[in-house]
C-alpha cells in the first residue's frame, strides 16, 4: 500500500511518464491541460464571436476526460491519501516564517496565510491572487501551452519553441522567487 501512500522514485515515475508520450505519440495526440480551456470555450460556443475556437472539439474529448480524471484523483488524494503536508527543507520553513510571516509553511500543502477562505475579505491577498491567476493563464496562452504541455509533451517531440517556453518558466520562476517574493511579502 505504500506504492499509493508515498511518491515513486523517479527512476520508475519518469519512464511511465515517457511512455505515456510515447503511447500519445503514437495515437497522434497531444498532452497539456491549459488547451482545455480552448476545448472548453469551443464547448460553450465561442467559435461563434471568434474564429480561434471554431474547431472540432469532440477529437478532444480524450484531453477533457484527462482533465477529469486529474481532478478526481486530485481529490481522492487529497482527501483519503494525504495529510495534506508538504515536506519541505526545514530551513525553508523557517525562512518563510522569520522573513515573510508564512507560519504554515511546511505543515499545510497550501498556505493558509494566501489560500484560506476567511483570506479572501483581505484586498491584498484577493488581488495577489487575481493578478497571479491572470498572469498565469496570460502567459500560458501567450506560449501556447502550459507548463506541462511544454515540457512534457513539447519537449518530448523536440519542439524548439517548447524548449524557450521551458527556459522561460524557470527564468520566470527565478525572477519571481528572488525578486518579486520578497518585494510582495516582507
Amino acid at each position: 500500500m505504500n506504492l499509493l501512500y508515498n511518491p515513486w522514485p523517479w527512476y520508475v515515475a519518469g519512464p511511465l511518464i515517457a511512455l505515456t508520450m510515447f503511447i500519445l505519440l503514437y495515437a497522434g495526440k497531444k498532452f497539456g491541460m491549459s488547451s482545455n480551456l480552448t476545448t472548453m470555450c469551443s464547448i460553450g460556443g465561442a467559435g461563434k464571436y471568434s474564429d480561434y475556437f471554431k474547431f472540432d472539439w469532440k477529437s478532444q474529448r480524450w484531453n477533457l476526460i484527462v482533465v477529469v480524471g486529474a481532478i478526481i484523483g486530485g481529490f481522492i488524494a487529497s482527501q483519503y491519501m494525504s495529510d495534506n503536508t508538504v515536506k519541505i527543507n526545514p530551513e525553508v520553513a523557517q525562512q518563510l516564517s522569520n522573513d515573510y510571516g508564512i507560519e504554515s509553511a511546511g505543515e499545510a500543502y497550501l498556505p493558509t496565510e494566501l489560500f484560506a477562505s476567511e483570506q479572501l475579505t483581505n484586498p491584498f491577498v484577493l488581488v495577489i491572487l487575481i493578478l497571479g491567476g491572470f498572469l498565469v493563464g496570460f502567459g500560458a496562452r501567450y506560449a501556447g501551452g502550459c507548463t506541462s504541455g511544454h515540457a512534457i509533451s513539447g519537449l518530448s517531440n523536440l519542439q524548439l519553441p517548447s524548449l524557450i517556453a521551458v527556459i522561460g518558466f524557470f527564468i520566470g520562476g527565478l525572477v519571481m522567487i528572488h525578486l518579486l517574493f520578497p518585494l510582495i511579502f516582507s
